[in-house]
C-alpha cells in the first residue's frame, strides 16, 4: 500500500489545500473532509468554487456561506459551504462597528462595495477569515479549505498580513483623523496627489474614499487583532498544508514552485496529492506478455483488427503512464512530505459515491496502485 493521508485526516484540525486550478483541488478538499467524517470526526469543507458540481456531488441543491449538513452513512458529520467573500466581509464590518449606523455607513459606501467586489486578495483574505470563524465556533474537529487558485503560493497565507500593513499605513491613519487635522497631517505631496486624483477621477471618488476610511474609525484595531489571530491559526501545528497537482508538465511545475515558496516562508508541506494517475502497466507485465503473444488464426480479420487496435492502445497508455510516473518521481524527489496518488477513475466524480472512492484512496483504505 502506498502513502496516504490517514494521519492528517484523523489528527489535524485544519487542512489547507492549495495549488493551481484544474488539478482537482475542490474535489480533493471535499474528499478529505468526507474521509474525516468516515473516521468519526465532525468535518467541514470550505470551497471557493462557484460551480454547482460540488453541490451536486454532495447531494445538495445549493451551497451558501454557512455550513450545510451533508447526509450520509458515515459515523461522523460532514458539512460544506461555498465562500461568499463579500458576505463574510459584511459580517466582519457588522461585528467590529461601534453601532449599526456605523456599519450601514460602510456597507452603503460605493468605494467599499467596489473594493469587496474587485480588490485583489479579498477572496484569499476572506477564506482565512471564514476558516478562523469556523475554528473559533468549536463545532468542527476538522476544517478543510479549498483555497482560491493562484500563481502566488503565498497569497492565502499573506492576506492577513497585507491587511494589517494596510491598516498600519500612515496615510490610512491620517485619513481616519477628523477633517482639518488630517489635512494638516498630510504632506504637500499627498495633498497634491489627492487633488490630481480628484481632477482625473472626479471629486466624488475622493470623497467616497475619505468617507470610507473615516467610517472605519475605531474599528481598525479589531481588524488588526483578527488578522493576527488568522496568521497564528495558519502557523499552528494543527494546520497542515497539502499541495494538489495533476500529472501534467504545467501542474507539476506549479507544484514545485508552490513547494519552494512555502518552504521559503517556513511552511512545511505535509503532503502532495497527485490526481488522475494512470496505473503502472509494467506492473502487470506477465499478463500483458500473454496478451501480446496471443495469436489470432488467419481468416478472422475482425478479431485480428480488434487485437491490433488494443495493442496500439496499450502501447500509447504505457507511454503516457511512463511520462506520468516520471513526473511523480520528480515530485517525490523535490517535495517534502508524503506524495499520495489518486488513480485515474473509470468515471468523473459527480456524486457521493465518487467522492467516497477518492476519500478511500486518500485515507489509505484502497491502495493507490489498484
Amino acid at each position: 500500500m502506498g502513502a496516504d493521508l490517514s494521519c492528517l485526516v484523523r489528527e489535524r484540525s485544519t487542512v489547507v489545500c492549495c495549488g493551481s486550478g484544474g488539478a482537482g483541488k475542490t474535489t480533493t478538499s471535499a474528499a478529505i473532509a468526507l474521509a474525516g467524517a468516515a473516521a468519526g470526526r465532525r468535518a467541514c469543507v470550505v470551497t471557493i468554487d462557484p460551480a454547482r458540481r460540488l453541490a451536486d456531488a454532495l447531494g445538495l441543491d445549493e451551497l451558501g456561506n454557512d455550513p450545510r449538513l451533508v447526509e450520509g452513512d458515515w459515523p461522523g458529520e460532514l458539512y460544506a459551504l461555498m465562500l461568499d467573500a463579500k458576505g463574510t466581509f459584511d459580517d466582519l464590518v457588522r461585528k467590529y462597528a461601534g453601532d449599526p449606523e456605523q456599519a450601514e455607513r460602510i456597507l452603503a459606501n460605493r468605494l467599499y462595495r467596489n473594493l469587496t467586489a474587485a480588490l485583489s486578495g479579498t477572496q484569499e483574505y476572506m477564506a482565512g477569515e471564514k476558516l478562523y470563524e469556523l475554528s473559533e465556533s468549536g463545532r468542527f474537529d476538522l476544517i478543510v479549505v479549498d483555497t482560491p487558485p493562484t500563481r502566488n503560493a503565498l497569497d492565502f497565507v499573506d492576506a492577513p498580513g497585507r491587511l494589517t500593513r494596510f491598516l498600519e499605513n500612515r496615510f490610512f491613519r491620517i485619513l481616519l483623523m477628523p477633517g482639518r487635522a488630517s489635512m494638516k497631517a498630510l504632506s504637500v505631496a499627498s495633498q497634491t496627489l489627492l487633488r490630481t486624483i480628484s481632477k482625473v477621477a472626479g471629486s466624488e471618488i475622493v470623497e467616497d474614499a475619505i468617507a470610507f476610511f473615516r467610517a472605519f474609525e475605531g474599528m481598525e484595531q479589531g481588524f488588526r487583532d483578527r488578522a493576527r489571530r488568522v496568521e497564528q491559526l495558519l502557523a499552528d501545528e494543527g494546520t497542515a498544508f497539502v499541495l494538489v497537482a495533476a500529472p501534467r508538465r504545467d501542474s507539476v511545475a506549479e507544484a514545485h514552485y508552490f513547494s519552494k515558496r512555502l518552504k521559503e516562508a517556513g511552511i512545511p508541506v505535509a503532503a502532495l496529492i497527485m490526481n488522475r494517475v494512470l496505473p503502472d502497466f509494467k506492473a502487470g507485465e506477465r499478463t500483458e506478455g500473454k496478451a501480446r503473444q496471443l495469436v489470432i488464426p488467419e481468416g478472422v480479420d475482425e478479431a485480428r483488427a480488434a487485437l491490433l487496435a488494443l495493442r496500439r492502445n496499450l502501447d500509447e497508455l504505457e507511454k503516457v503512464a511512463a511520462i506520468e510516473h516520471g513526473y511523480l518521481a520528480q515530485l517525490e524527489r523535490g517535495v517534502e512530505g508524503e506524495v499520495v496518488t489518486v488513480p485515474y477513475l473509470a468515471n468523473d466524480v459527480h456524486d457521493l459515491d465518487g467522492l467516497r472512492l477518492v476519500a478511500e484512496h486518500l485515507d489509505g483504505q484502497i491502495s493507490s496502485g489498484q
